[in-house]
């Protein structure tokens, strides 16, 4: 990764961050799940309204590192108005990318703003950070009542 894309990936993570969309509970929610990664101590709540198999609305609480509070505010920005199984594939799509091999599958173009997480798989440890929001949407969508966990 070039160092001009790197600080600007930098850049976008940052920005989000330190102004979070979505940062809030809705108004109207049916469907909630709370994700917890115990080794870095972020922990959020993912608020969804479905209706009709769409995402609605969405937003999302809690406290947690830069790459966390980034994903999930990038992850509810690009959720809102889909149908669930859209949203699934989006999740498949974001974990592969930032679980892959850079040099093998260079994954992320189809994923847009996302893309700026691409450079998280060089540090497996932040993994993690980057999919414990996703892994919350993911069971609040399901309405299955689980913590989503990053162990």
């Amino acid at each position: 990764m070039s160092s001009d894309l790197r600080e600007l990936y930098q850049s976008v993570i940052l920005d989000h961050n330190k102004h979070p969309r979505n940062y809030c509970k809705p108004a109207c929610t049916n469907r909630t799940a709370e994700g917890v990664n115990p080794l870095c101590g972020d922990q959020l709540t993912i608020y969804l309204d479905v209706e009709d198999g769409v995402v609605k609305d969405v937003g999302f609480s809690g406290t947690g590192c830069a790459i966390s509070t980034a994903s999930a505010s990038l992850m509810t920005q690009t959720i809102k108005g889909m149908k669930i199984e859209e949203a699934e594939r989006l999740f498949e799509g974001f974990r592969e990318m930032v679980t892959s091999d850079p040099k093998s599958d260079p994954r992320g173009e189809n994923l847009g703003k996302l893309s700026v997480f691409s450079g998280v798989r060089e540090f497996p440890m932040r993994v993690k950070c980057a999919t414990l929001a996703w892994h919350a949407m993911s069971e609040a969508l399901h309405d299955t009542g689980k913590t989503a966990t990053t162990e």
